[in-house]
């Protein structure tokens, strides 16, 4: 609830519910996912989120602010989990078809890492707003154990891919290049951007494909958000590392 750039943003309305509700119903629906744990934190500000997930019978961990790997391994700990799959609640249009094509390569590769996305200076060539990333339990707390640098705590994940040849990593591509393409919730821009994407598809089940074609034939609504810049990979938040400024 204490984003930067749009506070409150993962219980923000789209389309008549809490985004955060649009990540879980989507997430529900890929095949392999066996159960949706939120991890939010432990501060007063996120307490709607937790009210959410009682709710809605979610199981929800309240974790550590700032230490989000921490929280990650925390929250994959309660869950008994053997495969773990991040996925961000600032991302409605997340894909269960998706999810479970990169765990299918997950499993058939047998590398320690698989993403459908990494950041910068990394190539990734599907919009952002899919971003899926797959480990196992095991290597996640070898990663909890080890990783040491802010950006690595703050992002969860870089520890896997910061330096090559430390794990066996596989990035998934689309075919064609769409990372240029922002489907993520940031900024109010990014959220206009995407209310109407939900207005035109209401709350029947559609896949990332649909809305791509449908975007094809209005790209005037991609422009809402053009000109917002993604964050870097080794970019933290000031709030909680003010030595960083």
């Amino acid at each position: 609830m204490g984003s930067s750039r749009l506070p409150g943003k993962v219980l923000k309305d789209l389309g008549g519910k809490p985004m955060l509700a649009h990540v879980i119903q989507r997430v529900k629906r890929a095949r392999f996912v066996d159960e949706i744990w939120v991890a939010t934190t432990s501060s007063e500000l996120d307490l709607p989120i937790v009210e959410f997930c009682h709710e809605q019978n979610i199981p929800v961990y309240q974790g550590n602010e700032y230490d989000v790997l921490d929280r990650y391994y925390q929250t994959a700990t309660a869950a008994q989990a053997d495969i773990v799959i991040r996925i961000t609640a600032d991302c409605p249009l997340v894909d269960p078809d998706l999810i479970d094509q990169l765990v299918t390569a997950f499993l058939q590769t047998g590398v320690d890492f698989a993403a459908n996305r990494l950041p910068p200076p990394w190539k990734r060539t599907y919009p952002i707003g899919l971003d899926i990333e797959v480990t196992s339990y095991s290597n996640l707390k070898l990663a909890w154990e080890k990783a040491d640098q802010i950006y690595e705590r703050e992002h969860v994940m870089p520890y896997f891919y910061d330096q090559p040849g430390r794990f066996k990593t596989l990035l998934l591509h689309h075919e064609l290049d769409l990372g240029a393409k922002r489907w993520t919730v940031d900024t109010p821009q990014d959220l206009d951007m995407l209310q109407k994407v939900f207005d035109h598809f209401k709350d029947g089940p559609f896949s990332w494909l649909d809305v791509y074609e449908w975007l094809k034939q209005h790209p005037e609504i991609e422009q809402i958000n053009a000109e917002i810049e993604h964050k870097q990979m080794q970019e933290v938040d000031d709030r909680y590392h003010p030595e960083k400024k």
